[in-house]
Parts: structure tokens; C-alpha cells; sequence
């Protein structure tokens, strides 16, 4: 009737027209992410502030990329003549297995396109690498950098140097345009965690005494 109280509006509807502050902090976190990641972007093509640089971003790419560290470990391990070396060897070959399963599965589940500004001239890639996030380099330098510290004696100018190396090949995803800092962020966060889960499950002779009759 006319003149009548306009009726309540549902709940739903209240709560669309008051989005929570949860939601916008997501989205400023987000925007901000964004708008940073670009910026640092220094390396992303040849006409970028920092482009000549490109081609030594993309050495230190390699250098973490998941197949020269999956040949270079099963190289290893068939070459290793030590019980003691194959077992470091085996729980490694499975790390960088368990990373590149992980990433790929949790790239598949959140399907974040990699950024506007990225050139994708990536070595050997596969279909999930067109997704950003997490960043598999990040998880597996956190992960190598781990695995590496803890089962490998070294001297203290090694052991900073694998340090930096892990930091350098994160920071290189977000200069060459590959990936946004939250892909970074929590890709180190992932591969931090997955060494836990290999320590967890130690390959040894006691435990897969399949695995080690094969070598």
C-alpha cells in the first residue's frame, strides 16, 4: 500500500551492502600486492628499468628450476658408491618429488593467473606453470635450503652461501615479473613445511628397504 514502510531488506542483502572488514583487508592485502609486485618487477622484459639484467635473473631461474635438481639428484644417486650418501641422495629425490606434487596441486586448487607484466619465456614448462601461485622455485630453494643445512656438513661461508642463494632465487620470481610477493611468501612458507614433512618420513634401509635394493 502506498505509504507503507519499505520492507527490511534480507539478510543476505544487508550483508552484501556491508562487506566485512575481513574482506576488505583481503582485498587492500591484495591490491597492495599487486601494485608492489609490478613495481619490483625491475627484470620482466628487455625494455624494463633493470632489463639487462634479464639474462642473469634467468640463469639463477635455472638454477632453481625443479628438473636440473631432479636429474642432478637421480645422477648422484646412481653414481654414489656410500649407504651413508644414498640415503641423503633418496630422501632428496623425494623432497624435490613431494615439492613438485605439492605445488602443482595447490596451483591447480587456487588457479592464480601469473601477472599481467610477466613474459612467459620460462624454461621447460608444463601446463600448471601458467598459474602463479605458489612459487615452485620458492618452495623448492626454502626446501633445498633446509634439506641442504641439515645433512650436509659445510663450512660457514657454504652454508651462507646456500642461504643466499635460496633468498636470491625468491627474490628473482618477483623481479622477472613470474610471480607476485604472496606467491613468493608463501611458497617459502610451503617449502619450509614440506622439510618437515620428509624429515618425518626419513627414507632409510630400516624403513624402505625396497627402495635401496635398487641401488
Amino acid at each position: 500500500p502506498a505509504g507503507a514502510a519499505a520492507a527490511p531488506l534480507p539478510e543476505e542483502d544487508c550483508m552484501k551492502l556491508n562487506p566485512s572488514f575481513v574482506g576488505i583487508a583481503l582485498s587492500s592485502l591484495l591490491a597492495i600486492d599487486l601494485w608492489a609486485s609490478k613495481r619490483l618487477g625491475v627484470c620482466a622484459g628487455e625494455g624494463s628499468a633493470w632489463g639487462s639484467a634479464r639474462p642473469l635473473m634467468k640463469v639463477i631461474e635455472v638454477s632453481g628450476h625443479g628438473i636440473p635438481w631432479l636429474l642432478g639428484t637421480f645422477y648422484g644417486l646412481c653414481q654414489s658408491d656410500s649407504s651413508a650418501a644414498r640415503e641423503v641422495l633418496l630422501n632428496l629425490l623425494f623432497a624435490l618429488l613431494l615439492d613438485l606434487v605439492m605445488v602443482a596441486v595447490v596451483k591447480g586448487l587456487v588457479k592464480r593467473p601469473r601477472p599481467t607484466h610477466n613474459k612467459m619465456d620460462m624454461f621447460v614448462t608444463i601446463s600448471v606453470d601458467k598459474y602463479s601461485f605458489p612459487s615452485g622455485h620458492a618452495t623448492r630453494a626454502a626446501l633445498v635450503c633446509r634439506f641442504v643445512l641439515r645433512h650436509l656438513v659445510l663450512a660457514v661461508p657454504l652454508r651462507v652461501l646456500v642461504v643466499l642463494w635460496a633468498l636470491i632465487v625468491s627474490i628473482s620470481r618477483v623481479m622477472l615479473g613470474r610471480h607476485n610477493m604472496t606467491d613468493v611468501l608463501f611458497g617459502l612458507l610451503l617449502g619450509y613445511a614440506l622439510y618437515g614433512v620428509v624429515e618425518h618420513c626419513w627414507l632409510s634401509p630400516a624403513t624402505a628397504p625396497a627402495l635401496f635394493t635398487l641401488w
